[in-house]
């Protein structure tokens, strides 16, 4: 299985199962079909307290990457991602998609962290996003409206 998942909120609904396989996609994309990946869904309130206290940015964010892989270490796991289930659902509404693709695009997104993409650069933050719609093949172009500052 590519993917640990913990909803660790109530108020939106999550298909897990959706969000294995959406991780093991992007896994097999990157070379890593044996990667695994531990998903934590959290509500807005506990993404902002983890950005507070891992980047310093006290407000809220959709989705945070912790790489845990080193070269010498043989072990699976690729890292952890951690979700916000109410930022998801807010951009799926926002975007008029459904929730389910939003997931599959920040689990896509976060699984490039994990292994070394940036986006804090534009020029870096296009290719993810063109990294990623390889990945997402079918997913329509309105997913990613407004990620970036040209758009």
């Amino acid at each position: 299985m590519p993917a640990a998942i913990e909803n660790r909120q109530r108020r939106v609904p999550i298909e897990l199962a959706r969000m294995a396989r959406a991780a093991g996609r992007a896994l097999g994309a990157l070379g890593r079909p044996a990667g695994l990946v531990e998903i934590a869904i959290v509500d807005d309130a506990e993404i902002r307290r983890l950005n507070a206290r891992h980047r310093g940015i006290g407000r809220r964010t959709d989705v945070l990457a912790f790489p845990l892989e080193t070269p010498d270490t043989p072990v699976p796991l690729v890292g952890q991602i951690v979700i916000s289930a109410d930022a998801a659902r807010r951009q799926a509404t926002r975007l008029g998609v459904p929730l389910a693709l939003e997931l599959d695009l920040l689990v896509t997104h976060g699984t490039l962290h994990l292994v070394g993409w940036d986006d804090r650069d534009p020029v870096e933050a296009d290719l993810m996003h063109r990294r990623e719609r390889d990945i997402l093949q079918d997913a329509p172009a309105r997913l990613w409206k407004g990620l970036l500052a040209h758009e």
